[in-house]
């Protein structure tokens, strides 16, 4: 069974972390549990969710995905053995990261959770509104009482993800051991080199979304056709990007040398950055599972990683 360390904490996780994104409109309670099932079966330990999935969707209030993930769990009684990410601040009717609403938050992902605490808790979005010690100072707090394990950051821009780790150092404040942006072979823009250095000498762990680019990386839309896609508004873009279909033609080549799915080959690119210990991929239906899990173990040669590397020059 594959367990990596997740940066400096405790937090043992399998390289693929499961997107919860789906649960509760991509993928109803049925499909959700049965995706889940097959995601620990396999030796998957790691989740990630929001308080805010899926309030997008009509007749959704959010917490769709938490409570799922919750009732599966209890049906289950495998609390202990998964490790739960969850995000506070992107919740239309809970937006930001005030004080008063971290606090009412966390408490309601628990509730939905059905549990006492949540490993790796996220600030789901920056907010420059509120004083960064006043968030800084919650967010510990949460540490220290025992809700929440580890804290984590999504989508900072780096000089807020610096000095947001500057005040929690001058105040031996609990801090982000982890951060969460869009990366994928042909979005690459907010984890760039710098970023990347500065995360590799705090010790802080980059876990990606959008791995798979809404698909595109799948390799199943290149006939033109995003239809079968969720998100197919940005599959059809990328379809029309010449850039992004040559990377598309190299991740083919490569996947091809090794008899595996693109889909396969784009998680196993990913985890070769020593900055990425796991990435984040979801499923709707358990089938999908088997292309996610066997990037996680797939080894990439070193030319391909050079070619995978290269492949792509974002505007």
């Amino acid at each position: 069974m594959t367990r990596v360390q997740l940066a400096d904490t405790k937090l043992m996780v399998h390289p693929l972390q499961l997107g919860g994104n789906p649960f509760g409109w991509g993928a109803d309670r049925e499909q959700s549990f049965a995706v889940l099932d097959a995601y620990a079966e396999a030796g998957g330990n790691f989740i990630d969710t929001a308080d805010a999935y899926s309030v997008w969707v009509p007749g959704n209030v959010g917490g769709e995905s938490e409570s799922i993930i919750g009732e599966w769990m209890k049906s289950r009684g495998n609390r202990d053995d998964m490790v739960i990410a969850t995000k506070v601040g992107m919740h239309p009717k809970h937006h930001g990261l005030d004080p008063a609403n971290i606090r009412d938050c966390v408490d309601a992902s628990l509730r939905r959770l059905g549990t006492d605490h949540i490993d790796l808790y996220y600030a789901h979005i920056d907010d420059d509104e509120v004083d960064q010690m006043a968030v800084a100072e919650t967010f510990d707090a949460l540490v220290r009482s025992g809700k929440v394990r580890y804290l984590g950051a999504s989508d900072f821009e780096l000089d807020r993800l610096r000095s947001a780790l500057k005040i929690c150092a001058q105040y031996s404040l609990a801090c982000y051991r982890v951060v969460q942006d869009k990366y994928n072979l042909v979005s690459r823009s907010a984890v760039d080199p710098q970023k990347q250095a500065f995360l590799r000498a705090e010790g802080i762990a980059e876990l990606p979304y959008h791995s798979l680019a809404s698909g595109f990386l799948t390799g199943k839309h290149t006939g033109g056709d995003a239809s079968g896609s969720v998100r197919g508004d940005r599959v059809s873009d990328l379809l029309e990007n010449q850039a992004a279909l040559g990377a598309l033609e190299v991740l083919h080549e490569v996947a091809g040398a090794h008899g595996t799915s693109m889909t396969a080959t784009a998680i196993a690119w990913q985890l070769t950055h020593d900055v990425i210990p796991s990435t984040i991929a979801s499923a709707r239906v358990p089938e999908q599972l088997t292309e996610l899990l066997a990037g996680a173990e797939l080894a990439l040669t070193e030319d391909e990683i050079t070619a995978l590397n290269d492949c792509w020059a974002e505007a």
